[in-house]
């Protein structure tokens, strides 16, 4: 048993130093000292000695795979090291390289548009007012002049949370929430997060709101019309024609749509506008005095308008985006181009 010992330990050993990679370290590692290995076989032998010879030989043996290991990590920290040296002697590195620098991003086009129809506005006297995206329906519909029984609920594609709460639907909430809090004279724009279960080229389920409010003593139709006029020619340019054509919503009243020459064909009538010459980009009003009976406000003291755009639109006509999803995707060579 001992002669076996010391012949399977020379053979290991000159095994080892043979080795001329990690692999071939690793395959003598599994041969001597693997579960099936030739020292773990002859460990096993063990049971057939005597009592005396047992405890001498068992020694040997854990003398003998001590001395095998330490020898296999010696080596395989050698191999490692000769393997490292040759690398670094055999790639080159210029220190005197400039460092590279990290990619800067830039910002998406719905924030693009948000900030700079934020700056408009501020520099008409709004300021910025903002509200929960989870909304209590008395803020999203009732105090909007939505009525439960209102078939214009109908429009609205309402993701509801429970029976009283729900993901709002406009940014219109905010304005309701401020008057509530806030006396006249009023100038507030609300820029947000909005979902309507509606999904296609033109429409997403989650989409971006822009709304203003304007109340105090003596606000007319005329500066409605004066606000918006002097907003779309900052933002689509001083030449732009703008039209207003009489519509209907809830919670104003006179209401319009608000259309802008086409920026594609100067309003001559192309495809993107239907021939028209014309593009819709958002809609307005006058507050309903019922709007004014919710909030504690005295209709026959003041008055006011309200008006609202979808982002994604503005941004669609601003920067000639054909499908309103390539804002979502988060592609990155779309995202560059802005």
């Amino acid at each position: 048993m001992r002669e076996q010992l010391e012949r399977l330990k020379n053979e290991a050993l000159q095994a080892i130093n043979s080795a001329a990679c990690e692999d071939s370290i690793q395959d003598v590692r599994v041969k001597y000292l693997g579960r099936k290995g030739e020292l773990t076989a002859l460990m096993k032998g063990l049971g057939g000695l005597s009592p005396e010879e047992r405890p001498l030989v068992g020694q040997l043996v854990n003398s003998i795979r001590d001395a095998i290991e330490s020898t296999l990590d010696l080596a395989t920290t050698e191999i490692r090291d000769k393997v490292r040296n040759e690398k670094l002697n055999s790639e080159h590195i210029d220190v005197t390289l400039p460092g590279r620098r990290p990619v800067a991003g830039t910002k998406h086009p719905i924030t693009l548009v948000i900030e700079e129809v934020c700056d408009i506005f501020a520099g008409l006297g709004f300021s910025v007012a903002e509200g929960p995206e989870i909304e209590h329906d008395w803020y999203n519909f009732e105090a909007l002049n939505f009525p439960p029984e209102h078939p214009a609920r109908d429009m609205q594609d309402t993701f509801f949370v429970d029976e009283s709460l729900l993901l709002r639907t406009h940014t219109s909430p905010v304005q309701i929430r401020t008057m509530l809090k806030q006396k006249p004279p009023l100038r507030i724009i609300a820029p947000g997060t909005v979902y309507r279960c509606d999904s296609d080229a033109t429409h997403s389920p989650m989409f971006h709101q822009i709304e203003g409010l304007m109340v105090d003593k003596g606000i007319s139709f005329a500066d409605l019309k004066g606000i918006l006029t002097i907003f779309t020619n900052q933002l689509f340019g001083q030449k732009t024609g703008v039209r207003l054509r009489p519509s209907f919503f809830p919670f104003t009243e006179p209401s319009a749509e608000v259309d802008i020459a086409c920026v594609i064909c100067g309003g001559k009538g192309c495809r993107v506008c239907k021939n028209t010459g014309w593009l819709e980009i958002l809609g307005a009003g006058m507050v309903d005095p019922e709007v004014y009976r919710h909030v504690d406000y005295d209709a026959e003291d003041v008055s006011g308008f309200a008006f609202g755009m979808g982002i994604e639109r503005i941004a669609m006509l601003k920067y000639g985006i054909s499908d309103m999803r390539l804002l979502f995707e988060n592609d990155v060579r779309f995202l560059r181009q802005f």
